[in-house]
C-alpha cells in the first residue's frame, strides 16, 4: 500500500512538471507542413493576451483572376505593430492544412491600423472550395482571428 504522504508527493511533483512544462512552452512534436519557422504560442514570459503576440485577420475580399487563380485582398489588425514588433504576413492555407500562398510585409504599419494589402494569382487547386487567411507576426509566427472564405466560382 503506498502512504498518503508518497500519494501526495507524487501528484505535487506532477503537477510541478505539468507547470515547468506549461511555463517552458514543452511541446510534442509538430506534424505540421507549414513553412513557417516560427512559433505559434505566445512566449511564456509575456502577458497572455494574445492581441499582443498575433495579429488578426479581419477581413478577405477574393476575386477570381484566371484558371485556378485567385486575388486576395487581406486587411489586418495589429494595434501594437512597431518597428520592434509587427505583422510580417500572411498566408492562404488549404483545409487539409496545405500552405496555398504567403504574403510577407517588410515594415510596421503602427500609422495605418487596420491595413489591407493584396496579393494577386494565388493557385487553388481544382476541387478547394473554401481558404483560410491566418496572420504572422515577425517575432511569434502565426496565430491571432482566422478568416474562412469561399471561393467563388468554384
Amino acid at each position: 500500500m503506498i502512504s498518503p504522504a508518497r500519494t501526495r508527493s507524487t501528484v505535487l511533483a506532477a503537477l510541478a512538471l505539468a507547470v515547468a512544462c506549461a511555463v517552458t512552452g514543452c511541446s510534442s512534436p509538430s506534424t505540421s507542413n507549414n513553412t513557417s519557422e516560427l512559433s505559434t504560442t505566445p512566449p511564456a514570459s509575456s502577458s497572455p493576451d494574445a492581441a499582443t503576440f498575433f495579429p488578426d485577420v479581419e477581413e478577405v475580399g477574393v476575386t477570381p483572376s484566371g484558371t485556378n487563380l485567385f486575388d486576395f485582398a487581406v486587411t489586418i489588425s495589429s494595434p501594437y505593430d512597431t518597428p520592434e514588433q509587427y505583422a510580417d504576413g500572411w498566408r492562404v492555407v488549404a483545409p487539409d492544412g496545405t500552405v496555398l500562398g504567403e504574403h510577407t510585409l517588410s515594415h510596421d504599419h503602427a500609422n495605418e491600423q487596420p491595413f489591407t494589402r493584396t496579393q494577386a494569382g494565388v493557385e487553388i487547386p481544382e476541387g478547394i472550395t473554401e481558404v483560410t487567411i491566418e496572420g504572422r507576426d515577425q517575432a511569434n509566427g502565426y496565430g491571432g482571428t482566422t478568416v474562412s472564405v469561399e471561393l467563388p466560382g468554384r
